[in-house]
């Protein structure tokens, strides 16, 4: 991972989940790491919590939805550190539930900041790496970007634009210096589905769901997804599960559509029984 060493990382949504095991990691391999979050709190306890065990961080307050916060934030980064090496595009929020329970405004919400701050934060780094010449930008897409994603609708339909994002930038900055990767994590227990809202429904038995997938170990998530972006890796899928189903969809595309049948059949028993 000497990769990493004295580069300069900004992550959004370096708060929380694997936003933080990002940060964290990131510092243990030696680049100076930009903890931007809405949490400005979380992300100054990150950045404590880091530069306290010797590494490098600073905290900085960031609304992803806001073009000009993120453009100024990727400008100023970079003028006083000297470049932009790595821009982690993480922040991502989700509503689950029944599509018929939820309405627009949810839907608005979601494209803001799951999409649109991606959009913000990759063009942004994007016209700085293109004059450096260099430069990594990483999206937090999701297996929701190339699965079927009942229940949560807007989150997988974001996802997928992210996938396309990431590979159609890839291929359009390659000959410029620039690398373009996705990250597209299975079932992840994070603070992500503490804060979700779940519709009409119980978060335990939501999450019961998929207990028997859910990856719990969000350090070597972390070291995962460093390792595919330091092999400069398109779409970095895990774990074991994820990848499997990520095959499975490209061979047989019926067979995911069908367990994603399945799973809104239990989700719809789950909030039965809640009514």
């Amino acid at each position: 991972m000497k990769i990493f060493d004295d580069k300069n990382a900004i992550v959004t949504g370096g708060a929380s989940g694997i936003g933080r095991a990002l940060c964290e990691n990131l510092a243990k391999y030696g680049a100076m790491v930009t903890v931007a979050d809405i949490d400005h709190e979380g992300a100054g306890r990150v950045a404590e919590s880091i530069v306290s065990s010797g590494g490098k961080a600073e905290a900085v307050a960031l609304d992803v939805t806001k073009k000009a916060d993120v453009e100024k934030l990727v400008n100023e980064t970079a003028q006083r550190y000297g470049s932009i090496d790595y821009m982690f595009n993480n922040a991502g929020i989700g509503i689950i539930g029944d599509e018929r329970d939820k309405g627009f405004d949810g839907w608005q919400k979601i494209i803001d900041v799951n999409l649109m701050g991606v959009i913000y934060g990759a063009l942004a780094a994007y016209s700085l790496m293109t004059e450096q010449g260099s430069g990594h930008i990483v999206n937090t897409a999701s297996i929701a970007g190339f699965l079927p994603a009942p229940v949560e609708v807007a989150y997988g339909t974001t996802k997928h634009a992210v996938v396309g994002l990431s590979t159609s930038l890839r291929a359009e900055g390659a000959a410029l210096g620039v690398k373009v990767s996705a990250i597209c994590p299975g079932i992840m227990k994070t603070e992500f589905f503490d804060t979700s809202p779940v519709l009409n429904a119980k978060r335990d038995e939501f999450m019961s769901m998929f207990e028997l997938l859910t990856m719990n170990d969000i350090d070597r998530a972390a070291k995962i997804i460093l390792r595919g972006v330091a092999r400069n890796r398109a779409m970095i899928v895990f774990p074991l599960n994820a990848r499997i189903a990520w095959w499975l969809h490209r061979l047989h595309p019926s067979i995911m559509g069908l367990i994603g049948r399945y799973n809104m059949r239990r989700f719809r028993k789950i909030k039965k029984r809640a009514e």
